[in-house]
């Protein structure tokens, strides 16, 4: 977490084929199946994986409790990277502009037989950035990287 400029880097290497590693972050079948915490659940309502497109989907508790949030792609560049604008929404998409909002850009590149996904969110305030550290997002994406690792080795 680097406060003064706002930003969370992620750096994580993945024992698989770029290819593999780039579907499992586009791809909503399998986004699904790693991209919430355990006992949490991804589902996926809309996913238009293009720049101008985006992904609604919601956190689903195991008491059935929903969380909704929507990722608005901005660029996208197959196999290398892709960025979006992510914030919390309803079900239907409209986004709720007292919770923080950040831009997410994702990079993808080999190293040997497995891949380097770098990983840089940017808030427009700091109050913003340590409100979501307060929400647990370090806990639950790393847990979701290992709900990864986990979707990768099979």
């Amino acid at each position: 977490m680097d406060k003064s400029a706002r930003k969370i880097k992620v750096k994580r290497e993945f024992a698989a084929a770029r290819d593999r590693v780039w579907s499992a972050w586009t791809d909503a079948s399998l986004l699904d199946q790693w991209w919430a915490p355990k006992p949490w659940k991804a589902v996926t309502k809309v996913m238009d994986f293009r720049e101008g497109g985006y992904w609604l989907y919601a956190m689903t508790g195991p008491d059935g409790e929903k969380h909704w949030a929507r990722a608005d792609f901005l660029s996208i560049r197959p196999q290398e990277s892709f960025s979006y604008k992510d914030a919390f929404c309803d079900e239907n998409g409209t986004i709720n502009q007292s919770l923080p909002q950040a831009e997410w850009m994702n990079r993808f590149s080999e190293n040997g037989n497995s891949t380097v996904v770098e990983i840089e969110i940017s808030y427009e305030n700091l109050s913003d950035l340590e409100s979501i550290i307060e929400m647990g997002f370090k806990e639950g994406f790393s847990s979701g990287l290992e709900n990864l690792d986990e979707l990768l080795e099979k």
